[in-house]
């Protein structure tokens, strides 16, 4: 099972090139599912109703999320429209939504998909590691194909999911931080990890927004206006080839695609 992990989408930019590019990079790269962390999809932060529409009529097969899920209300009640929406399994009970989902391939294969969120530097949640060990433990045998989003800040609380979970998942992909970076590998278990799989937004940006009002704030310490970037857009994420007989990662690369 051929995966591509998009990360975060920054904004109209970030939407606007899945929409002209997605469909021709699923034929291009032989894609068997497209997952993508949409977040900060709607104004570079948070993720309302008609976006999550939106991106859900492209050829994308799940939308995962992260702390910034709950900005727009509207999408409070949009939870109850699909289940092609994750947010955090690790949000206490009661939080609108579900963490984690079992899809179908169109191949009819079947694949589990995870989102938690991490504690280090983050809004306070539930632990994502007993969560994940309890979850897991209710996904059926025959479900072999399990993807993990982990949407967090520290690179060593992702890098010790990554080994919590080897041998039990497919993958850990890494969120949030918006830079991609280069570590992708597969653990002794089988599981494929790479600590951030990056974005979808304005190459010349800081993590997807107008870099001069972020440099003002590191100068003045005042607060600012945050403006999604404008220009020239990348595309970015994990490429993970999976044995769907098996569960296990054949290989992992980080993938970039442009657009302008």
């Amino acid at each position: 099972m051929n995966i591509l992990f998009l990360g975060d989408i920054v904004g109209r930019p970030g939407r606007k090139a899945l929409a002209d590019l997605l469909r021709g990079l699923r034929q291009s790269l032989a894609l068997d599912v497209v997952l993508a962390n949409a977040e900060n999809a709607s104004g570079g932060i948070g993720l309302n109703a008609k976006a999550a529409r939106e991106l859900l009529c492209l050829p994308l097969d799940v939308l995962t999320s992260g702390n910034h899920i709950w900005k727009h209300k509207d999408i409070f009640a949009f939870f109850n429209e699909t289940d092609r929406l994750l947010r955090p399994a690790n949000y206490p009970p009661g939080a609108p939504g579900a963490g984690l989902g079992v899809f179908d391939a169109p191949d009819g294969a079947r694949y589990a998909v995870l989102n938690l969120l991490g504690r280090t530097y983050m809004d306070a949640a539930d632990c994502p590691f007993q969560v994940a060990d309890a979850l897991l433990a209710t996904l059926p045998a025959d479900i072999k194909v399990r993807i993990v989003d982990f949407h967090a800040e520290a690179t060593s609380e992702k890098k010790a999911m990554g080994y919590f979970l080897d041998g039990r998942v497919s993958a850990v992909f890494g969120t949030h931080t918006h830079v991609q970076t280069n570590d992708a590998r597969i653990l002794p278990g089988g599981t494929a990890c790479l600590t951030d799989v990056g974005m979808c937004g304005p190459v010349d940006s800081i993590i997807g927004m107008d870099a001069r009002s972020i440099v003002n704030r590191f100068l003045t310490r005042l607060p600012v206006r945050f403006d999604v970037a404008k220009g020239p857009v990348r595309l970015e994420g994990g490429l993970c080839d999976i044995d769907a007989a098996t569960g296990r990662a054949v290989n992992i690369r980080p993938w970039q695609g442009g657009h302008s």
